[in-house]
């Protein structure tokens, strides 16, 4: 097992020090904003949707490895993958990062995303792993409100 947490660090800090995607979004057709400000994470999130499905994605902004990761991670599994299938996946990653760490998970639906998963032995830290998460949902519902984790 250590091996493997090893290598979710090291994916996590690869994903921190060269963030994927990372820029804004210049023909962005959905954007949103979100903020932590219990560690003060800050991000644009900006979509490119056409005919239901998400042609590319991109983020800006500045936070701690956990929400920089995350976001990272987030524009890699969603580029070209339609509206319903990034909402289910939301909804598949927010169930792992959420269920308490004395039950058993199926990290096997998320792919690569597994290497958030420890997130959640640590309350504080879901809320980083989770921003971008939660920012996608408010730019596909186009509200115009900042998303914050409080």
């Amino acid at each position: 097992m250590s091996d493997l947490r090893d290598l979710y660090q090291e994916v996590i800090l690869d994903h921190t020090k060269r963030p994927r995607n990372f820029g804004p979004l210049e023909h962005a057709t959905h954007r949103a904003q979100g903020y932590n400000p219990v560690c003060g994470d800050q991000l644009a999130l900006f979509l490119e949707v056409a005919d239901g499905r998400l042609r590319d994605v991109r983020f800006a902004g500045r936070g701690c490895a956990i929400s920089t990761a995350s976001a990272s991670l987030l524009t890699e599994a969603l580029k070209g993958k339609t509206t319903d299938e990034a909402h289910a996946l939301f909804a598949r990653f927010h169930r792992v990062v959420t269920t308490p760490p004395d039950e058993p998970v199926d990290v096997s639906e998320i792919g690569k995303l597994a290497v958030l998963a420890g997130v959640r032995e640590f309350p504080m830290r879901v809320k980083c792993a989770s921003l971008a998460w939660h920012t996608l949902e408010a730019a596909l519902a186009g509200r115009a409100d900042p998303v914050t984790t409080e």
